[in-house]
């Protein structure tokens, strides 16, 4: 158990909604999270900060572990995405965010 452990939970409750996920494999979902359009940096493998100009959701790995290239999001106002990279955050925190980049492919 680590302190941070549940704090993604509590910044997707703050900063996010409800998105629905479909993963290639398995059954589709609500799940609370974050989507954003405007670009963000994130922390690289290499230690190096890489700015992401592609939407992004960012979902809590404990909600969707199996996220990959080529699940979809839909977000509220009916548009969908597809996921075309994952970063992983790095924390070891359960609950640590999933950054993923995102491709518009339906309204």
């Amino acid at each position: 158990m680590s302190i941070f452990d549940g704090m993604t939970g509590i910044l997707s409750g703050i900063l996010g909604g409800t998105v629905g996920y479909v993963p290639a494999t398995g059954f589709s979902r609500q799940i609370q999270s974050i989507f954003r359009e405007s670009p963000i940096e994130v922390e690289g493998a290499d230690g190096q900060i890489v700015r992401i100009d592609a939407p992004t959701w960012r979902v809590g790995r404990d909600l969707a572990p199996e996220t990959r290239r080529g699940d979809r999001i839909t977000v509220p106002d009916g548009r969908t995405f597809q996921i075309m990279v994952v970063h992983p955050n790095g924390s070891p925190a359960a609950d640590a965010f999933l950054i993923c980049e995102l491709q518009i492919v339906g309204s």
